[in-house]
């Protein structure tokens, strides 16, 4: 065997090693992505601009496809996913949401070569296909979490049952006083 071939097989065994054992890296740290929360009224402003942009693609389906594109990145750093770079943000997406995230790439990359004038009946196709395939992880990013809404705390005490050093009295009803 050659000194060549060897070098090709060691370096397909260490590639496949990799695709082995990247994933199972990858889910190790599902715990260490922040995940941040978001309110109500975000949640719905967010589904109501997907709503729209969904309604706009008849008219303009580069222009939706776009505007999918960046609502769902800002939707992503929103809910915690890193804000410097796609890659960096795909790749923490595909942590949490490994079988959503090819619909993202798909969309992203589709959005990336659009054009607002390209009005082949094949390519709108496959842009609302894009579209489609991206709505999963939309809808899993937009979805209530539970901690998007946290119970209030217990209410504090009153200053002046602090100042007289004792618990606030309950009342029961009519027959608590007696």
């Amino acid at each position: 065997m050659s000194t060549v071939t060897l070098i090709i097989l060691l370096a397909a065994v260490a590639a496949m090693a990799g695709l082995v054992i990247a994933p199972s890296v990858r889910q190790g740290r599902k715990g260490d992505l922040p995940v941040r929360s978001l309110p109500s009224e975000s949640r719905e402003q967010y589904a109501a601009r997907w709503a729209g942009l969904q309604e706009r693609f008849v008219d303009s389906p580069g222009w939706a496809l776009r505007e999918a594109d960046r609502l769902l990145g800002a939707l992503a750093v929103d809910r915690g996913y890193p804000a410097e770079s796609e890659e960096k943000r795909m790749d923490a997406l595909s942590v949490r949401h490994p079988d959503e995230i090819d619909g993202y790439r798909r969309l992203h990359a589709m959005a990336a070569r659009v054009n607002d004038n390209e009005a082949a009946e094949a390519a709108t196709e496959r842009m609302r296909e894009a579209l489609v395939a991206a709505r999963p992880l939309f809808e899993q990013l937009v979805r209530a979490q539970p901690h998007d809404e946290r119970p209030l705390p217990p209410p504090a005490p009153r200053q002046r049952d602090l100042d007289r050093s004792r618990v606030p009295r309950q009342r029961l009803g009519p027959a608590a006083d007696h």
